[in-house]
């Protein structure tokens, strides 16, 4: 499974980089409605365990998560050898190492979001670099997130002589100094996760399981994948994105209540969401994958991977 790079033109990236891009990260406003009155009307009831901590808490840390982790849709203008596309096709690539592994989606998301972060920390990045650092973005989110996380020699094997175990090992180092260690932020697949459970929570079930359908979560994740593929997806936080792709296959007084976003927030992303939306209805819906050794309730969680650089073409 090797990666490769296609060198087609592309329009060129900036090759100068403006100093607000790195003492100001283009993040939108939140505008979250008021996190008491918020508490009150929906998580009280996914946080009612006492063993889960004070609800509001919980609540406040997720939202802090989102500013204190932040990404920007500028970073490659920070590396001017490297173009959009070559993002795309490595993410691509991580995608389908995960569902090679039987790893999770939130095992990608956070190699995503590390890859990000880093890149936007460094300068002058060659390309020949990128499936070195996606690779070891992934090595470490595995670690975190996975019981039985794939050994190093995998890591090194799935790219076909590219990347030594001794290079992963010194990337590794090289990303958690680079992100001071901070390697856990709230991702897509985790306000997913809550949104759906709070849209379709029932009184007095079991807040430990999934009250969702898990085509339609595997349906809205399929686009948030195809959309976490375009760099400027990274104009959003997380949580705007996973409510935009929610706005999809639900309501929009769902998502409100569900979010707490006001619509004013999540217009934009909506409405730059619109072609990539278009694009997946167009084509089969995706069903839940059955995996050996994976549970029912948890086979919805494996990241899986679909033709997305097919779908990205037509745009």
């Amino acid at each position: 499974m090797v990666l490769t790079f296609c060198t087609d033109p592309l329009q060129p990236e900036p090759t100068t980089v403006p100093e607000q891009i790195l003492s100001q990260p283009a993040k939108p406003e939140l505008r979250q409605l008021a996190v008491p009155a918020f508490f009150k009307l929906k998580f009280h009831f996914i946080f009612y365990m006492n063993s889960w901590g004070n609800s509001e808490a919980v609540w406040t840390n997720m939202l802090k998560k989102e500013t204190k982790y932040t990404h920007n849709k500028n970073v490659l203008s920070l590396h001017p050898s490297l173009q959009p596309k070559m993002r795309a096709i490595l993410l691509d690539w991580l995608i389908e190492v995960c569902e090679v592994y039987t790893l999770h989606r939130e095992t990608f998301y956070l190699a995503q979001d590390f890859f990000d972060r880093f890149m936007f920390t460094q300068e002058n990045i060659h390309k020949s670099k990128l499936q070195l650092i996606g690779i070891t973005s992934l090595f470490i989110a595995a670690k975190l997130e996975e019981i039985y996380p794939p050994k190093l020699h995998e890591f090194a094997y799935v790219t076909d002589g590219a990347c030594t175990e001794d290079e992963i090992l010194d990337m590794e180092l090289l990303i958690l100094k680079a992100l001071n260690w901070e390697l856990y932020p709230v991702t897509v697949i985790s306000w997913l996760n809550l949104y759906l459970q709070v849209i379709c929570r029932k009184e007095h079930c079991n807040m430990l399981l999934p009250q969702y359908s898990q085509d339609t979560f595997v349906q809205i994740a399929q686009l948030l994948d195809l959309c976490i593929l375009d760099v400027e997806s990274l104009s959003f936080s997380y949580s705007v994105l996973t409510a935009a792709a929610l706005c999809y296959h639900t309501s929009d007084g769902d998502v409100v209540k569900a979010s707490g976003l006001q619509w004013d927030c999540v217009s934009t992303c909506y409405n730059w969401m619109s072609p990539f939306a278009k694009t997946l209805s167009e084509g089969d819906q995706i069903k839940v994958k059955d995996f050996r050794q994976v549970t029912d309730e948890d086979r919805h969680n494996i990241q899986t991977h679909t033709n997305y650089l097919g779908l990205l073409v037509r745009f």
